[in-house]
């Protein structure tokens, strides 16, 4: 594993930090506009950026004079797309392509259905002909966010009494470790677990929770936050850098008994996690039935108002205008009824859950928070993570640096700028703070033990319960099928990379299989299986394959084809690995990316096969262990050994 140390002037952290954020901004924005200007709807759709066409099912008057409209997808239904709440949209119409868009902010989303705020009276007469659409715009947004709080910390840093937290998390000022003082025991969770737990007790300015694959990094946060609130700490910030989640930390609290409020709407669509948002914490408080009525009120008067059309006279038009003032007077009682409802709310939550940037929603953008909790952080880009920070006094970061980084559109340079995350900074600064989760509950030893070896110091243990598991019948958990001299050679093609007869021989080989699997199992026990590699385009030949074979089709439900990236966090009884390059020169691309194939690797739980090419991998010197290692266990074959060798259907 390498190791790294960052240590900078003060004067050129933030200022560095600044530089890299704007230039990701530039390029993310380049990239999203050129989709904009030069695709078709139809292709914009099939990117997930553009709803076409949609139906307005709902208007009325939202909270601050907004304009809120409810619209529905007519066709593509359950389609996946990018749109989220809070991001930036534009209203459209096919009628009138050469008219102004009406901008507008997602206040809820959720497969075929969108709610749009806009600062406005009423749409357009244009949207009431043609069909509408909804255009995803670049999100300026999370931008503002970041820069803001870049230059905050920047600020706030220079002051003796407030600044001493981010002086610490960026180097200037020293962190006493100080001991760990009490003692933390749960039954249910390991040593390495309460151990962590009774660290984040400690109550010190920064705890660092290491989580490998597998190690119940998820469990330890959700009973180190009960601890916590039964310690007699107030009120918690808990965000991660992605939707997805923030939902699944939601859950689990909710599930403990602990009263938490999601900010933003979730990804999960489940009544039950909406039902803990704040819009439906709202809805549902016993002061909302004086909002119900006013809303009753405002809506009248709105539609006398909209009764009038375009060529009215001066009196039509005064009274028109009337009514619209007596609306929005009546919408700006329900918003003081709303903050008093809201202010209840949140003054009474144990634990407040959102996304990094949605930890600065209007909401919540005052409070601040004895203890800010930080999951997923090293997926989490640095900028994004100085938001939820300055609302702490002290943080639990929570995370893996030895799994992939955050997404970084601008470079590929994979261990420079913004891929260096603040938690991989901080474990090197500060190793006194880390606490190792080191009991995996995932896969069997031997799966296990490579990554271990490699990027977490030997240190990892399969729990009991599936240090020893395989499939029936099978004693070799792992396999390396080595496709060299059969002639699979790698295509490219505007940057893309597959491999049609590696991915031929993957598909025949998985028939195998589940075919033998279908002997000793039945249809109900029958074992998951991922497939997976690094390059999008050999997934999606292998999509291809395994939706086509009809041999495969009894199975479709149990396959899962997917990139690596696309991947983690997930796991499957049999994972394949497709590793998809095999050229001359052993050029291996982002493979050399040890993070992602420990990503890859710890995706198994009972069967592990890796096939590829050890003549272009094996000259790295992660694969050259890789390979040394499936030798000395047994688990190395050659392709030939196989009937299906060569591509052969």
């Amino acid at each position: 594993m390498r190791v790294y140390y960052y240590w900078f002037r003060m004067d050129d952290y933030f200022d560095e930090l600044v530089a890299l954020l704007r230039k990701e901004e530039d390029f993310d924005r380049n990239m999203h506009e050129t989709l904009l200007l030069n695709r078709s709807v139809n292709d914009r759709r099939t990117q997930g950026v553009t709803w076409f066409p949609v139906m307005v099912t709902d208007t009325e008057i939202g909270r601050g004079d907004y304009l809120s409209i409810t619209i529905k997808r007519t066709n593509s239904l359950g389609e996946s797309h990018r749109f989220r709440f809070g991001m930036p949209v534009a209203l459209f119409s096919n009628y009138a392509p050469n008219e102004d868009r009406v901008n507008g902010t997602v206040a809820y989303v959720s497969n075929d259905t969108m709610r749009i705020a806009f600062r406005l009276d009423e749409l357009p007469d244009w949207s009431r002909r043609g069909k509408l659409g909804v255009d995803l715009l670049f999100d300026e947004n999370s931008y503002r966010e970041m820069h803001t709080a870049l230059q905050q910390a920047n600020k706030i840093k220079d002051d003796a009494k407030e600044g001493g937290l981010v002086r610490m998390l960026t180097g200037e000022q020293h962190l006493d470790p100080g001991a760990v003082p009490g003692f933390y025991q749960n039954e249910a969770l390991n040593a390495s677990q309460n151990a962590a737990i009774q660290q984040v007790l400690a109550g010190h300015a920064l705890t660092i929770v290491h989580g490998p694959p597998g190690t119940g990094k998820t469990t330890t946060l959700t009973q180190a936050v009960k601890a916590l609130l039964s310690n007699g700490v107030k009120q918690i910030l808990l965000v991660a850098p992605s939707n997805t989640a923030v939902d699944v930390l939601t859950e689990r609290l909710d599930a403990l008994g602990v009263s938490v409020v999601r900010i933003g709407n979730p990804v999960r669509v489940s009544s039950h996690l909406q039902d803990l948002t704040l819009d439906a914490k709202i809805e549902n408080h016993r002061a909302n039935k004086e909002c119900k009525t006013l809303e009753k009120q405002a809506r009248a008067y709105l539609d006398m108002g909209h009764k009038y059309k375009r060529n009215f006279g001066k009196n039509e038009r005064e009274q028109r205008k009337a009514l619209f003032a007596e609306a929005h007077k009546i919408r700006k009682e329900i918003d003081k009824v709303q903050d008093f409802i809201m202010d209840d709310i949140l003054d009474n939550a144990s634990v407040i859950t959102a996304t990094l940037v949605g930890a600065n929603h209007h909401s919540i953008q005052e409070r601040c928070y004895e203890t800010v909790i930080i999951d997923e952080a090293a997926q989490a880009l640095e900028p994004a993570c100085w938001i939820p920070l300055l609302k702490a006094k002290r943080v639990v970061l929570a995370g893996d640096h030895c799994q992939l980084p955050p997404t970084v559109k601008s470079s590929s340079q994979a261990y420079q700028g913004l891929y260096i995350t603040l938690f991989e900074k901080l474990v090197a600064r500060y190793p006194a703070q880390v606490s190792l989760l080191n009991v995996q509950y995932r896969m069997h030893a031997k799966i296990m033990a490579y990554p271990s070896l490699r990027l977490y110091n030997n240190q990892l243990q399969a729990a009991t319960d599936v240090a020893a598991w395989t499939l029936r019948n099978d004693d070799a958990p792992i396999l390396f099928i080595d496709t060299a001299g059969a002639g699979y050679e790698e295509a490219e093609e505007d940057g893309a990379i597959w491999n049609t007869e590696e991915a031929q021989f993957v598909r025949s080989h998985l028939r195998e299989t589940l075919k033998a699997c279908a002997d000793l199992y039945s249809g109900s026990n029958m074992p998951t299986v991922g497939v997976i590699t690094p390059y999008r385009r050999q997934a999606q030949w292998l999509t291809t394959l395994v939706e086509q074979d009809d041999e495969l089709k009894p199975f479709q439900s149990l396959i899962q084809v997917n990139t690596i990236d696309g991947f983690q966090g997930q796991e499957k009884d049999i994972v394949y690995i497709s590793l998809t390059r095999s050229n001359n020169e052993q050029r291996i691309g982002f493979l050399a990316d040890e993070r992602r194939m420990n990503v890859a690797m710890t995706r198994a739980k009972k069967k592990l096969i890796v096939v590829g090419d050890s003549g272009t991998i094996g000259e790295q010197d992660f694969y050259k262990g890789f390979l040394d290692y499936v030798e000395v266990a047994g688990a190395y074959h050659s392709v030939w050994e196989w009937p299906s060798a060569g591509g052969q259907m």
